[in-house]
């Protein structure tokens, strides 16, 4: 029985092979190298090519450094730290909804920057200094709006450059560590209001549990349950969120 079945197998193996060697198969192939060309229009779409690759690869610090990213989860942070849920909710969760509420932030910029950069320069109407210029005018607007006097002062000085006139003439590379610095404190600020009415609850736990004798058992079993009823009754995430797009000037 065993010699059939290893007979009938190398049968099929055989004949399979056969069948591959006959049949003509199509396979890619990719080719790397410099050629002459006639065609202008074959460099530009491979510079273009080239470029929008160099953004995809940017995109990541471009969210965090010009963009509403960064304030939001660090908020988000502070509550699941204030609310003492350790993991709950998940960093992924967490990144998710500061990831969406940003794109809800920033779509009138968005917006803007695919009306007025991109697709002109896809459609061979500007240049690419001018769709740089484009890309940029809406989300320099964003952070100048969102970036303290004495934050962006602090860098003008730091980069010992010519004091600007206006707004418009601060560099970029000026106000984008201002822009940051600015969130930071904001999002501070914001984090300290939120952890104050919880705080107030460990105390008043820690307080009644010292009272009624009651030294072994930890105030985060009483408090936790507490913290997460009045959270939820208050609406505590609307709440939050809307504060938080409100505070963008939305």
């Amino acid at each position: 029985m065993k010699k059939a079945w290893a007979l009938l197998l190398l049968f099929t193996g055989v004949t399979l092979a056969g069948a591959f060697a006959h049949a003509q198969v199509t396979l890619p192939s990719v080719n790397l190298g410099f050629k002459t060309t006639q065609n202008p229009t074959e460099v530009v779409s491979a510079i273009k090519i080239v470029l929008m690759l160099t953004v995809l690869t940017l995109a990541p610090a471009i969210l965090i450094m010009m963009t509403s990213f960064t304030r939001l989860i660090i908020v988000f942070s502070f509550l699941r730290q204030a609310m003492g849920v350790q993991q709950m909710p998940p960093n992924q969760v967490l990144v998710g909804l500061a990831l969406f509420l940003t794109f809800f932030v920033m779509g009138p910029a968005f917006t803007e920057i695919n009306t007025k950069g991109v697709q002109p320069y896809l459609n061979n109407q500007i240049s690419q200094e001018q769709a740089l210029e484009a890309t940029l005018a809406p989300l320099r607007k964003f952070m100048l709006a969102q970036t303290r006097p004495a934050d962006l002062a602090l860098f003008v000085r730091m980069s010992k450059l010519e004091k600007p006139k206006t707004l418009a003439d601060v560099p970029t590379m000026v106000l984008v560590p201002a822009f940051l610095i600015s969130e930071l404190k904001t999002a501070f600020q914001i984090g300290f209001i939120i952890f104050l009415p919880f705080l107030i609850i460990d105390m008043v736990a820690a307080s009644v549990l010292m009272a009624m004798g009651m030294m072994m058992l930890p105030p985060v079993v009483i408090s936790l349950p507490l913290k997460i009823m009045l959270f939820v009754l208050v609406d505590g995430w609307a709440l939050l969120v809307g504060s938080m797009v409100n505070s963008f000037g939305g």
